[in-house]
């Protein structure tokens, strides 16, 4: 997590080899990908938005998610949609050196190529050369990102003929978790949020992030920040290693309506603290949990070059991104993960 105080650049690059799931009937061959800018009003500007999608022949290849220290992964810019209608996937990334759209092209690839659009805006401060500890702790904002980026899609020319009524739903990576559960309705606690980095407890890399950057979350305006994100167009949210899950208000999960799996990566003795949800999908009614144990929070990264970590060394990145929790490769973890939301997707959107 100290990745959010050593951030690298934006994505792009060589190509390497998908991951394939074979129980959608509406599997597509080809992916297609672009980009669309979302207006949001509450922040001022437009949001730049990722979209992968079934595609037929066409379009230029080109690689997303390419990084110094991660392989990327293949698409067709610009290719033209397949015939049909699709389910609609929310995507939201996390901070630091997954902070981006093209960071998850790893699992918003195969999700297109089994039958869904895919669209995930950048949430702006959290990443890049903007980044900003101020605009990442305020994670109230990250759900508003998320409602305009379906406004924006709903109205784009290209996909609004394939989108399959009534079928949305969200699916966030580590900060993006804690995102996914506030559209479903669970609210964050301002109290809860305003004395995160009092201690080391929560998250000591974050937070020395934040206290190095001059930031006094007791200081900032958390006037909205108990306010209510959820967004009812969205029929199931999953969550993965959703991180901080500790600042919510936890009366607010038993109110939560739509059906809501989480998982956390690792044993429950290697959880982040922050991110262990076990007992907040207890208290979410149509909660699910599942864990898978061979991996660790940096398991949501894309599968490392050679000399990957060596290099992390070298730039003193400070976390163990090539580090998984033992047993499984990343390609293998990544291949299950895979496996586990596709199904989850199918069977909350695809499923009358």
């Amino acid at each position: 997590m100290k990745l959010l105080i050593k951030i690298a650049t934006m994505f792009c690059g060589t190509i390497s080899p998908m991951l394939m799931v074979h129980h959608s009937a509406t599997a597509s061959e080809f992916v297609g990908v672009r980009q669309i800018a979302a207006p949001s009003k509450e922040r001022g500007s437009d949001l730049a938005v990722t979209i992968w999608y079934p595609a037929d022949a066409g379009g230029k290849p080109v690689t997303i998610g390419e990084s110094v220290f991660f392989v990327g992964t293949d698409a067709m810019l610009e290719a033209p949609i397949s015939d049909g209608k699709y389910p609609l996937i929310l995507l939201s990334h996390g901070a630091g050196l997954g902070g981006t759209p093209q960071a998850m092209s790893w699992i918003a690839t195969p999700l297109a190529k089994q039958g869904f659009i895919v669209a995930a805006p950048i949430h702006p401060g959290n990443t890049g050369a903007n980044r900003s500890a101020a605009e990442t702790m305020k994670l109230w904002l990250r759900p508003a990102d998320i409602s305009a980026t379906l406004d924006a899609v709903e109205k784009q020319p290209l996909f609004e003929n394939h989108l399959e009524s009534g079928r949305v739903g969200a699916l966030g990576l580590s900060m993006g978790g804690n995102t996914a559960l506030a559209l479903a309705g669970a609210r964050i606690d301002p109290i809860r949020l305003a004395s995160y980095c009092d201690t080391e407890a929560f998250n000591a890399s974050l937070c020395g992030w934040v206290r190095q950057s001059g930031v006094d979350l007791h200081a900032m305006d958390m006037q909205l920040a108990g306010r209510n994100n959820e967004d009812k167009r969205i029929e199931f949210a999953m969550a993965i290693d959703p991180a901080p899950v500790d600042v919510f208000q936890t009366n607010t999960f038993s109110k939560v309506s739509i059906p809501v799996k989480i998982v956390n990566l690792g044993q429950p003795r290697t959880i982040p603290r922050t991110a262990l949800a076990s007992e907040t999908a207890k208290a979410i009614p149509k909660g699910t949990y599942s864990t898978i144990e061979d991996a660790s929070h940096y398991s949501m990264f894309g599968e490392c070059k050679p000399h990957a970590a060596e290099m992390a060394e070298s730039e003193k990145i400070g976390d163990s991104i090539c580090s998984d929790g033992g047993g499984q490769s990343r390609l293998e973890i990544h291949r299950q993960l895979v496996n586990m939301v596709t199904e989850a997707f199918i069977r909350e959107l695809k499923t009358d």
